[in-house]
């Protein structure tokens, strides 16, 4: 199997993309995302965090054109779900497991938030950059919570052992 490195390098315009996985040794999320712009607006943007949200922002304000297709948050994280887009439809998603959240009253499943994310999709479509009308690519990962764990008692007997 050939590495992302490989494979990207096989063309001069890899776009953009969305890498979603575990680390080698199963025990560590790995999501990545990346953007290359044909025109001169889509290149004058550098990520940044902020108040805890990784959003794009012009790197030369002065340059800016039109900042509706480049400016977005293209990762936010909602409890235990991290969504990664390659446009604003990061906020849809979110907004749209939010609600769910807030409709159940509990902490959200892993089922309620793939409804959620899938109907948020529902709502978008292309980018309106015609000629091009890229694609929307977004991307999920729910991490299970942590399970508390218990003490261990060190005491061999209930009877023998305050509680």
């Amino acid at each position: 199997m050939n590495s992302i490195q490989q494979e990207l390098s096989k063309t001069t315009y890899p776009g953009r993309g969305i890498l979603i996985g575990k680390s080698e040794d199963g025990k560590k999320a790995v999501i990545a995302y990346f953007i290359m712009g044909r025109s001169e607006n889509s290149r004058n943007r550098v990520f940044v965090e902020e108040n805890g949200v990784i959003k794009t922002q012009p790197f030369d304000p002065s340059k800016m054109k039109d900042p509706s297709l480049i400016i977005y948050s293209p990762l936010r994280v909602y409890q235990n779900a991290t969504i990664v887009t390659n446009g604003d439809q990061t906020d849809t998603i979110y907004q749209a497991i939010q609600q769910k959240d807030r409709q159940l009253y509990d902490e959200i499943s892993y089922p309620q938030t793939l409804r959620a994310f899938e109907k948020a999709l529902r709502t978008r479509s292309f980018e309106p950059d015609a000629p091009n009308y890229t694609p929307r690519i977004s991307g999920l990962a729910y991490l299970k919570p942590r399970k508390k764990k218990k003490k261990k008692r060190r005491c061999p007997s209930t009877l023998l052992c305050p509680l």
